[in-house]
């Protein structure tokens, strides 16, 4: 009958072969892994690290100079998200000059509220289309061709930490509206409020102007 010391040292000198003969079929496989590679990188607050796509504003590069500093603004930490999903952001200024615009008018740029019906018919930017994205399926089918002959489409919601316009944006590129021609108001219908412009309430192209604060 074997001791115990004997099952031990069987033990541990299988779990060894084992692990010579699966470094060295690991080695010769094209498919190895590399053991000296850090397949799960983290960023300094815990999370993935990730690349920013092209094609954004250079603003936001400050924006995540300051969040690397310590800022816990609301907006600046929603821009950070926008850039780190490759969306590109568009100012108040930027917004006013596009609802003034000929461009507009014509359809050639668009402004969608990513709000849900009940926020959107309380007050929504003159002539902005209506898109709840948790229902998209109700919405994308006169949307989407709208979208795809702007050349420029700009998703807003409440504004701040609000996260809507973020997911509209990403479900409109999702469907084909090509990723340069889509903008985000991150300062929402709460910047476009407080600036003194009017709010169309009800539908679209109600006609019905007011001047109010959202909820």
């Amino acid at each position: 009958m074997r001791t115990a010391r004997t099952v031990v040292f069987e033990a541990a000198l299988v779990a060894i072969l084992g692990l010579v003969f699966a470094l060295a079929a690991n080695a010769l496989s094209p498919r190895g892994l590399r053991l000296t590679r850090d397949y799960f990188p983290m960023g300094e607050r815990g999370i993935a690290s990730a690349s920013p796509e092209p094609g954004l504003n250079a603003g936001i590069t400050n924006v995540a100079i300051a969040l690397a500093s310590g800022s816990s603004n609301p907006l600046e930490t929603t821009l950070q998200r926008l850039q780190q999903h490759g969306l590109q952001v568009i100012n108040s200024n930027g917004v006013a000059e596009l609802f003034s615009s000929m461009a507009y008018e014509q359809g050639l740029s668009v402004l969608i509220d990513a709000r849900d019906n009940a926020h959107f018919e309380k007050g929504h930017i003159p002539g902005a289309w209506p898109f709840d994205h948790y229902h998209a399926e109700q919405f994308l089918p006169a949307l989407l061709p709208v979208c795809l002959s702007a050349q420029k489409v700009v998703v807003y919601c409440t504004g701040g930490a609000c996260e809507d316009s973020e997911f509209a944006a990403v479900v409109l590129r999702d469907a084909g509206v090509p990723r340069d021609n889509i903008f985000v108001y991150a300062g929402g219908i709460t910047e476009w409020s407080a600036s003194g412009r009017a709010v169309e309430t009800g539908a679209r192209r109600s006609g019905q102007l007011v001047k109010a604060n959202p909820e």
